[in-house]
């Protein structure tokens, strides 16, 4: 009978034998060597606005070569701003509803109606100016709402719904309007308030509208929500994977009604940026800036599948298209081949996005 004591060195001689039968091959930890493309994939796809952050930087740098200081004066860099105010508001509610992996064609239609309301409220009925402005962040807010509706309770595709509201609302402005312009002598007399985003304040040569830092202070404003509040990772979360993100225990659906109320209420402060931009109340002014808005968005980086974008993305893509236009410009380029130009950054903005989602 073998000894019990024994064993343990048994098994430790063991040990030892095959220990040292053993190959003497080890595990190596190499770093991975990449490629210039493969490492430049990596670094867009971790920052999605470094892409149009570059293109901004270099379009600035070649416009003031071929122009000269003229494109550089603080003047045209403020005029700039101010031209790109409307699409930035806009843009900043369409980059809500792109991250939830839908898109609004009705922004533009939202913004005119409500500001065609404001307008009505105020000279027509005689609201004060605060209650009228009151009522067209209301109106915002339900137009939102109906899309939101459309989309959670019907299951309805956001293009296809957004389209219909778009006919719907332009339906509505004419209607409401009866297609007259209220003028800016009009609007002075009764409801300056309702002009107090098209004001403007000296900077250094420059000058600033309390429209274009409204524009600022809305983007501060999501973008703390969106990375610095719960409701901001469960957009993120709801565009990228609904389905996971009802397993976790999001709302979807209330998210998404959330995100679309808010976008209307953008919209109306846009509507309220837009009568102090062109200074009337136009039921045509601004009917193509939802164009405009996804433009923004796509060159700013926000992908169109959802979950993937940031909201000072569309503020880079907003100032990348209004400094292609006025540099184009400055430079005597025909409008049609300003439009060519931006159409072409479009396009090469989505094939970016579709090669860097290849992870």
């Amino acid at each position: 009978m073998a000894n019990p004591a024994s064993a343990p060195k048994q098994e430790a001689a063991q040990h030892e034998l095959v220990a040292s039968s053993a190959k003497g091959d080890f595990a190596k930890f190499e770093a991975e060597k990449l490629s210039f493309m493969e490492r430049a994939h990596r670094f867009f796809h971790q920052h999605p606005t470094a892409a149009p952050a570059i293109v901004l930087l270099l379009a600035v740098a070649a416009f003031s070569f071929i122009i000269g200081d003229r494109f550089l004066h603080p003047y045209n860099m403020s005029l700039i701003l101010q031209q790109v105010t409307i699409i930035g508001i806009l843009g900043i509610a369409q980059t809500l509803i792109i991250l939830t992996a839908g898109i609004d064609l009705s922004v533009g239609a939202i913004m005119v109606l409500t500001s065609v309301i404001m307008g009505r409220m105020a000279i027509d009925i005689g609201l004060p100016p605060f209650a009228a402005l009151g009522i067209g962040l209301f109106a915002g807010a339900v137009c939102g709402y109906i899309n939101g509706l459309l989309v959670t309770l019907f299951r309805l595709p956001p293009f296809i719904v957004t389209l219909g509201t778009w006919n719907i609302f332009f339906a509505l402005n004419l209607w409401y309007s009866k297609s007259e312009t209220i003028r800016s002598q009009a609007i002075d007399n009764v409801a300056p308030l309702l002009h107090w985003t098209g004001q403007t304040i000296e900077f250094f040569g420059a000058k600033l509208s309390y429209g274009s830092l409204l524009m600022l202070a809305l983007f501060l404003l999501v973008w703390y929500a969106l990375n610095w509040t719960a409701w901001g990772r469960h957009v993120y979360a709801t565009g990228d994977d609904p389905a996971a993100a009802r397993l976790a225990g999001i709302r979807t659906d209330r998210i998404l009604m959330s995100v679309y109320v808010v976008a209307g209420i953008v919209c109306a402060i846009g509507a309220w940026a837009l009568i102090g931009r062109i200074g009337s109340v136009s039921p045509q002014a601004g009917m193509m800036a939802n164009l405009d808005s996804i433009t923004a968005v796509v060159i700013g980086g926000c992908s169109l599948f959802g979950g993937r974008g940031a909201i000072f993305g569309t503020l880079i893509g907003a100032l990348v298209v209004g400094v292609f236009r006025n540099g184009l410009a400055l430079a005597g380029v025909d409008v049609l081949w300003q439009e060519f130009t931006v159409g072409l950054l479009i396009i090469v903005a989505v094939g970016m996005d579709q090669w860097i989602r290849k992870v």
